[in-house]
């Protein structure tokens, strides 16, 4: 069973190391958590209710310009990975590298595996309980995609939802563990606040997109410390919003219990 039990190495003080991962956040999900409150405030004080109200996930960002729309889209898949870059050189002048976190290449059939396992679990029960709150009035409601029928649309899609996978799964669990352990913080203060800031940078979806995806984390932090990896977290996140973002666009608009935006 893996634990974080760290060792500061020589030349990592605890400020050096508390700096390190507050910049890290500011670049990434630390700053997005502080924009999903800003947007969570402005829904709330809108006129009408939270379901009437839709939050995209993937959109357009050049409509009617294809060429010039996949260019921004692989742009920003690319920039979203940066803070990622930076975790692997941060990682990599403490001479341990992405291993230390199992973001590596050394298992990628059990990883594929053990994430696939993971995801059909939490996807079907996601799905569940977004319904339910949303149909509650608690959550707005979501459009995994709104891209144009182009055929770029599914490969983009499907990048989308590995960048996602990445970029939460590397810092969320695998460097902010790693680091709040050499911080001297306990498991549990640890985990709640991987999963509190897990939950904060989906709280622009609404209260249950804030709740549903803190219990995601709480999981998601005890299946590292099992097997040690984020490797099947990625994998696991990976397929989660694949399906949720190809789902729908194959989807919406085609069966009734499915919500639109």
């Amino acid at each position: 069973m893996h634990t974080e039990s760290y060792e500061v190495e020589a030349g990592f003080e605890r400020r050096t190391l508390r700096s390190e991962t507050l910049i890290v956040l500011a670049l990434s999900l630390g700053a997005s958590g502080v924009s999903a409150l800003i947007d969570f405030i402005g829904s709330v004080t809108r006129p009408g209710a939270l379901k009437d109200q839709a939050a995209t996930l993937v959109g357009s960002q050049a409509p009617g310009r294809p060429w010039l729309d996949l260019a921004w889209q692989v742009f920003s898949i690319a920039t979203a990975l940066a803070p990622v870059a930076l975790v692997a050189h941060l990682l990599a002048r403490e001479r341990v590298g992405m291993p230390a976190i199992g973001f590596d290449l050394t298992r990628p059939r059990l990883d594929l595996a053990r994430g696939a396992a993971v995801a059909a679990v939490i996807g079907g029960t996601g799905l569940a309980f977004y319904l339910g709150v949303r149909a509650a009035g608690f959550n707005l409601t979501v459009v995994p995609e709104s891209l144009p029928d182009v055929w770029w649309k599914i490969p983009v899609l499907i990048a989308s939802a590995i960048q996602n996978a990445v970029l939460e799964e590397v810092i969320v669990v695998g460097y902010f563990l790693r680091r709040l352990g050499q911080l001297g913080w306990s498991p549990n203060a640890a985990l709640a606040a991987s999963a509190l800031l897990r939950g904060s940078y989906h709280l622009y979806q609404g209260v249950g997109g804030f709740v549903g995806n803190m219990v995601m984390g709480v999981v998601f932090v005890l299946l590292y410390r099992r097997w040690g990896r984020v490797g099947p977290l990625v994998a696991a996140h990976s397929l989660i919003d694949t399906v949720a973002f190809v789902g729908y666009a194959l989807l919406a608009g085609k069966v009734g219990w499915l919500p639109t935006g």
